[in-house]
């Protein structure tokens, strides 16, 4: 009767949905609750065909609780081809604006549905069924909380869904990042400190003495993103049976906030706790142990001082305070020595180690990544000097080094953390085939030199296009003349993404025959040494 509680929990929350959708004080809310009670009847439906109403088998306490990462895994993949697939569409709509669909696939909802997706519904399912595997290992214990894991798993993948049908169907509270409405917040809430209880509860109860290294950054992540979900989301429902609400922020406090959130989203959702996973991912593949552990330890700790000051350098040249903006950007100069810190200690654990870039692509494809993680944190500082940044803000320079960054960096280190722990969680003895992996990391890297070059080249010439004047003052181009320049260019960005979804889409193939147990026969990569032979 494992799914017993489940099932009547569910069930509850259906009737309630429904009674929700039957008295709600806007249309959008109603469609919204319907939306929900679509999924959880499913739900229901799914575990009573599970259900044999039988007690459980007794479990055991050392063995590792690894179901919750398999349906993770799967989700990771599932969740990172949708992401990279409305983010090609988004692309085609910025070349193309006839491919604008009113009212619900248009640029303006389909943007935030694109974002959310690869780093949320993507990223946030790689970091969850990645920490679960990593806590388990390196403290030989098994998950906290028995079934809470589950817990976690399919209530992120419920906040994953409602926070996607409400994009599209215009549900949002209407700030800069398009957030969810109050009630999805405060799902995400339960379901996050649901997380931390797993998580933190784990390592409570371990049976190794000491917490890798790799622990503390996933548990900075965990923590701070609590802390910046909660205070950024701070808002009062105009009802509990309507989607609209008001942000307890306003104004330029508003605007700190939104990227005292923003800034911190990625360095803790998108650096620290993938710096978690490169910290254990790396050793196990390279089989070398981390080439300075107390770099790694001082890494994490000037990192985590340093990136919570850095939010306001995105604020250059607005309304905010002029101390404040220079904290900014003062603090992100200091971010280098840690970034650079951490990405030299990545690619110094390979010492000894580095003939396997030829004939391992999984290896190959972690290196690219921790080189991305080092040019995007030069990149970053560097674009939040105000000459700089007088440049190339607004721009799609800015888009280029987010998609470096997030291409780069979380997604190669993301598909390598899979493409090692798959076969190990499904008994395999390797995977499908190790081209595709090749294939996939050459599609991939190509997919981001050609997405992120383009958009250099294409927000530099906006920044200048905007700034330029003629002799007697005025400006030079109008603003539609500088859309009309970058076509090509966003021809091109959109030929970038094309390869990356490609590689995605083997990536899926490759991991899905492996799931299911097939092998196909390959010489090794790099080819073999002929024999030596006697001298004659």
């Amino acid at each position: 009767m494992r799914h017993a509680s489940s099932i009547i929990s569910l069930g509850l929350f259906s009737f309630l949905a429904i009674l929700a959708a039957a008295f709600a004080h806007d249309q959008a809310f109603a469609n919204h609750m319907w939306v929900l009670t679509i999924v959880l009847v499913i739900s229901v439906i799914v575990l009573l065909r599970r259900e044999n109403f039988q007690p459980a088998a007794p479990v055991d306490p050392s063995a590792y609780m690894d179901g919750p990462i398999r349906y993770g895994v799967i989700a990771t993949i599932f969740w990172a081809v949708v992401g990279l697939l409305v983010g090609v569409v988004v692309a085609l709509q910025l070349t193309y604006p006839v491919l604008n669909i009113e009212p619900w696939f248009n640029f303006g909802r389909m943007r935030p549905l694109h974002t959310s997706g690869v780093i949320f519904a993507f990223c946030g399912n790689a970091l969850i069924c990645t920490s679960f595997y990593v806590v388990q290992r390196t403290s030989r214990a098994r998950l906290f909380g028995g079934d809470l894991a589950w817990f976690v798993f399919w209530g992120y993948q419920l906040f994953i869904v409602m926070a996607a049908t409400g994009y599209l169907l215009g549900i949002t509270e209407s700030r800069e990042y398009a957030e969810p409405e109050w009630y999805v917040d405060l799902w995400l809430t339960v379901v996050w400190v649901a997380y931390l209880i797993v998580f933190l509860g784990t390592i409570v109860k371990r049976r190794e003495p000491h917490i890798y290294v790799a622990n503390w950054f996933y548990l900075a992540f965990i923590v701070t993103i609590a802390m910046l979900h909660i205070v950024n989301n701070l808002s009062m429902p105009v009802s509990f049976l309507g989607s609209k609400s008001y942000s307890a922020f306003s104004g330029v406090q508003d605007a700190l906030t939104q990227w005292w959130y923003g800034h911190n989203a990625v360095g803790f959702f998108l650096t620290a706790g993938f710096l978690g996973m490169m910290y254990y991912f790396v050793p196990k593949q390279a089989n070398r142990p981390v080439y300075s552990y107390r770099l790694s330890i001082i890494h994490f700790w000037a990192l985590i001082f340093l990136y919570i000051w850095a939010g306001p350098h995105h604020l250059h040249f607005t309304a905010l305070p002029d101390w404040a903006q220079t904290l900014g950007m003062v603090f992100s100069i200091m971010l280098w020595m840690p970034s650079w810190g951490g990405m030299i200690n990545g690619l110094m654990t390979l010492s000894g180690a580095w003939d396997k870039l030829r004939t391992d692509p999984i290896i190959r494809m972690m290196v690219a990544a921790i080189a991305f993680y080092g040019m995007s944190t030069f990149e970053g500082p560097m674009m939040s000097i105000k000459t700089v940044n007088s440049l190339s803000h607004y721009t799609d320079w800015t888009i280029g080094h987010v998609h470096s960054g997030a291409l780069g960096w979380n997604g190669l280190i993301a598909f390598a953390a899979l493409y090692y722990m798959v076969p190990k969680l499904w008994a395999r003895e390797r995977l499908y085939s190790l081209r595709m992996v090749s294939w996939h990391f050459w599609l991939a890297t190509l997919g981001i030199v050609v997405y992120a070059a383009v958009m250099w080249v294409s927000g530099i010439q906006q920044g200048l296009m905007w700034r330029e004047h003629d002799e007697q003052g005025f400006l030079v181009y109008s603003f539609v003349e500088s859309v009309a320049a970058l076509h090509p260019y966003y021809l091109i960005r959109a030929l970038g993404g094309v390869l990356y979804l490609a590689g995605a889409l083997v990536m899926a193939w490759n991991l899905t025959m492996t799931i299911l147990g097939y092998q196909r026969d390959e010489a090794p990569i790099g080819g073999t040494f002929p024999s030596l032979q006697p001298a004659e």
